[in-house]
């Protein structure tokens, strides 16, 4: 890892998509485990990826609160995640390789941690965002006009 990344304590690969359940940008486990599902890989990319995940699944601790489906997300923890950061970049690949855009995030305060083993935690997660409707375009002078007495 360079050093700009090292002075975060936490790294999440993430999509887009919010996950139902989190309101949360989706992982990269769920992102390629959809489109496993989804019979968007090729076979050979498609037994990649889970052949990848059933290793993070042997090495990785699962989390209680996974178990029990609460509404938690992951991060790897930066100081240990050289082994893992590693191992997910075929799955990083194959995201590109399928036009699925993907963040890597980086941070210090991923949230109220629940969870936390050797190589991750697990923090809460679940909200209701509000979305407000787009502003009406307006321009300074017809901004000024609402102002005038």
């Amino acid at each position: 890892m360079n050093t700009t990344k090292t002075n975060f304590k936490y790294v999440r690969i993430q999509g887009r998509e919010l996950a139902v359940n989190t309101k949360y940008p989706k992982g990269i486990f769920s992102i390629g485990m959809k489109l496993v599902h989804d019979n968007v890989m090729e076979q050979e990319d498609a037994e990649l990826f889970i052949e990848l995940d059933k290793w993070f699944s042997e090495i990785l601790p699962y989390p209680p609160q996974c178990m029990r489906r609460e509404n938690v997300v992951c991060f790897f923890k930066t100081e240990n995640s050289e082994m893992m950061m590693k191992m997910i970049k075929p799955m990083m690949w194959l995201l590109d390789k399928y036009h699925h855009p993907f963040y890597v995030v980086y941070t210090n305060y991923p949230g109220e941690i629940v969870y936390e083993d050797e190589f991750q935690v697990a923090v809460k997660a679940g909200f209701d965002p509000v979305y407000e409707d787009i502003q009406p375009t307006w321009t300074p002078e017809e901004k000024l006009k609402e102002l005038e007495p």
